[in-house]
């Protein structure tokens, strides 16, 4: 239990983190103005000054390191190199001369490292080996998890391409990140009953499907709105990250 609720704390720690970095970096680098659609940011809204968000996103990420020495601990390098990578790519989403977020990377990353990473190497830390069941399970909460990056592009997509910020959206255009949005949400569901039919998870884990209903809620709200209402589409495809994992995790319990 004691390895779980590390990996767990450092996950949380990571994401907020994230967010504090691309609260601060987006604001400094001009793209966060008065025509952002998006939930407030703090920095941009000025509650707090660059310089309070970066000291709390240190407090933050040290919190993460101090979750990852123990961890590094119990799994050994393979969690220190899961770790280091974590924080720099949170860090350099926005940050950096090649910011990974301007360049169509960001979807990638957020599926490898709150996907893959967060997953296995949670899974791995535990068990002390990594399965293929954990590489099966690591993909649709990945995928969703992304969903969720897809449907905050696809909102900015105007205001990013103002601001010369190449993310995945603006390469693809609206109607090709709608397409993938479609393809994170549907490739994450149908993961499952193929995982259980190959025998690598018990077919149980189909509960997770109950939280379809959030998900068909989402699809419909990124197929046609645009701009400030998929807000509205971030929040539920995130309640169905969480509801999704839940019921996933509830499916995988021994009878």
């Amino acid at each position: 239990m004691g390895d779980f609720l590390a990996c767990l704390f450092a996950a949380l720690m990571l994401q907020i983190g994230s967010n504090l970095a691309n609260d601060v970096f987006d604001f400094e680098r001009g793209l966060d103005t008065a025509e952002r659609l998006g939930p407030t940011r703090v920095t941009q809204a000025g509650l707090l000054s660059p310089k309070e968000v970066k000291i709390g996103m240190g407090v933050v990420f040290g919190l993460a390191v101090l979750a990852g020495v123990y961890l590094t601990w119990q799994g050994g390098w393979p969690i220190l190199v899961i770790g280091v990578c974590s924080i720099l790519a949170a860090i350099f989403y926005t940050a950096g001369p090649i910011p990974l977020g301007d360049y169509g990377l960001g979807d990638l990353f957020v599926f490898l490292f709150f996907g893959l990473a967060s997953v296995i190497g949670t899974y791995y830390v535990q068990a002390g080996a990594v399965s293929a069941a954990a590489w099966w399970m690591s993909i649709p909460p990945g995928l969703i998890v992304t969903a969720i990056l897809v449907v905050n592009n696809l909102r900015d997509l105007e205001n990013d391409r103002k601001g010369h910020k190449r993310t995945m959206a603006v390469f693809l255009g609206a109607r090709g990140t709608k397409i993938e949005y479609l393809l994170c949400m549907g490739i994450a569901y149908l993961i499952v009953p193929v995982a259980a039919w190959r025998g690598i998870i018990p077919w149980t884990s189909l509960c997770s499907w109950l939280s379809f209903p959030l998900a068909i809620k989402s699809t419909q709200t990124v197929l046609t709105q645009t701009g400030r209402p998929l807000n509205a589409a971030l929040g539920v495809t995130g309640q169905t990250a969480l509801a999704f994992s839940i019921l996933f995790w509830i499916g995988l319990l021994p009878v």
